[in-house]
């Protein structure tokens, strides 16, 4: 049986359809997950990484995990006590969803430091690990969502800087590949998306799938600070701008692994818009 954790999050929710359509047995996790959140038949459990005695049930009965790394809450996990609660369940196998920042910001306890250490708690702790390293999620653009809706506009800084975004739905078919399959133990995949994205692109291809155009108005830097400081805290937001406005190369590097391990090309951005025009109309 496989556990996943953050199984209502972007990743968690395709990875649990995944499994589950390929009829594997599976408990999904989360804070405060119901029936109405995974298909028909797939157990599931409220727990929460923060606590890893409410990870005990869950745990129950599986050989294998995936770990979301905490996101937000990650500086709050103890992930040598969540992953003794799996070794005593008899867990060997575990995926780690961690992020790019742990090879390109460890320096930076928001992006990199804490996802490193997680890391070297799964390496160390973990019989059978493997990494998977992903750069920005094309569903970061929700946060554009109700500009769009309501006035057709996004607004950001940097309007001309790619990042190779990727789907969190090729993450998940990643993560569903590692946890059944053989040949990745020991191994950290770099996943990105196939080309690098700017947020001008990004508007004109959520434009282009609601068939209206999707003005961008660029932020300087003081502007979107100012805007983001209103539910960041400051490292976090200044070493935000700083992955937005001045990426290193190995944060614009588009890694083969992704195409690799799906055996074909990862999703466009436009893919994803067009699969989510729901969000923006």
């Amino acid at each position: 049986m496989i556990v996943v954790t953050g199984a209502t999050g972007n990743v968690g929710r395709s990875l649990v359809q995944s499994l589950a359509a390929a009829g594997r047995q599976v408990t999904a996790t989360s804070r405060s997950i119901s029936a109405a959140d995974v298909p028909q038949g797939v157990r599931h459990h409220p727990a929460d990484l923060t606590d890893p005695d409410t990870l005990r049930p869950a745990f129950e009965g599986a050989d294998a995990l995936f770990l979301q790394n905490g996101g937000s809450s990650a500086h709050l996990l103890d992930p040598y006590a969540i992953l003794d609660v799996a070794k005593a369940a008899g867990i060997t196998r575990v995926v780690l969803l961690s992020s790019q920042g742990a090879a390109t910001r460890p320096e930076s306890a928001s992006h990199g430091g804490t996802a490193r250490a997680i890391e070297d708690a799964v390496k160390q702790s973990a019989p059978d690990w493997t990494i998977l390293r992903p750069s920005g999620f094309d569903s970061n653009a929700y946060a554009w969502a109700e500009t769009i809706r309501s006035r057709r506009v996004v607004a950001a800084p940097f309007a001309d800087v790619g990042l190779p975004m990727i789907d969190p739905a090729d993450i998940a078919e990643v993560a569903a590949a590692t946890l059944r399959g053989d040949g990745h133990a020991g191994r950290i995949h770099e996943l990105t998306g196939p080309a690098l994205v700017t947020p001008r692109q990004a508007a004109q291809a959520i434009g282009d799938a609601l068939g209206e155009p999707v003005r961008l108005d660029e932020l300087t830097r003081a502007e979107a600070r100012a805007q983001m400081l209103q539910f960041m805290p400051g490292p976090v937001v200044d070493t935000t701008l700083d992955i937005l406005g001045t990426p290193t190369p190995a944060e614009q590097r588009v890694s083969p692994d992704a195409e690799q391990l799906l055996g074909r090309r990862p999703r466009t951005f436009a893919d994803w818009a067009h699969d989510h025009t729901s969000a923006f109309r």
